[in-house]
């Protein structure tokens, strides 16, 4: 894969060393199919009520089930395409990410986009979905009006042996559907920024067939590497 797309990994792991890096990976991806399993049917529920509800139900699940812990990776996929995708703003995240470029690109080019971008995601948080143990999350209050129609939920990942906590924030909005998440923040680093720097110069170089083919060819080897964990 072309290595401008490297560029949020490369950042990230600039604000914390290797384990560190790889424990956030692991609650990013709880936090993710926890956090948003019901939005939906939850909307007069407030965000930062929600993510702790739900976070303490599906990580007790993830703690009971053998074959997520062991990586089972149908059964992680599985979950991840129940829980994640109807809860997740994907349309706007792409939007945000590809950037400038955004109308540049057809109607179908836009949903290409979207549909790889959202299985990048997906992809990726799956791997690391099966290393959650025993970290401890906290969810801070959120206050919100009647009105609003977004917010950020601020949450820290507590880990062992007096690591320095991690911070994981979510912009959040709220929809006919209930809230969904269109950014992630790790450490002050936000997903869909350093994504943008990536797509930018993926779009300069070869235009948005370039980034599309891109995209493709990095979901297919993750593909790859997953069906090894069957």
């Amino acid at each position: 894969m072309n290595s401008h797309l490297q560029v949020i990994e490369k950042q990230i792991a600039a604000c914390f060393n290797e384990e560190i890096m790889k424990t956030v990976l692991k609650i990013m991806a709880v936090l993710w199919v926890s956090t948003w399993a019901s939005l939906a049917a939850t909307t007069e529920i407030t965000p930062d009520v929600l993510v702790k509800s739900v976070t303490t139900e599906v990580i007790g699940i993830i703690k009971q089930d053998k074959d997520i812990q062991s990586g089972q990776t149908k059964k992680i996929l599985d979950l991840v395409e129940a829980k994640v995708l109807p809860n997740f703003n994907f349309n706007r995240m792409t939007r945000l990410a590809v950037g400038k470029n955004w109308s540049k690109a057809s109607p179908e080019e836009q949903q290409q986009l979207t549909k790889q971008f959202r299985t990048l995601l997906v992809r990726t948080y799956s791997n690391a979905l099966s290393g959650y143990r025993d970290q401890t999350i906290e969810v801070k209050p959120v206050q919100i009006g009647a009105s609003d129609v977004d917010a950020v939920v601020k949450t820290q990942v507590i880990q062992s042996g007096g690591q320095q906590p991690v911070t994981i924030d979510y912009s959040m909005e709220k929809s006919e559907q209930g809230w969904k998440v269109y950014d992630v923040t790790v450490a002050g680093v936000s997903l869909v920024t350093n994504y943008r720097s990536s797509f930018n110069t993926e779009v300069r170089d070869g235009g948005i067939e370039g980034l599309i083919k891109t995209l493709s060819e990095k979901n297919r080897k993750l593909e790859t590497g997953q069906k090894g964990n069957g």
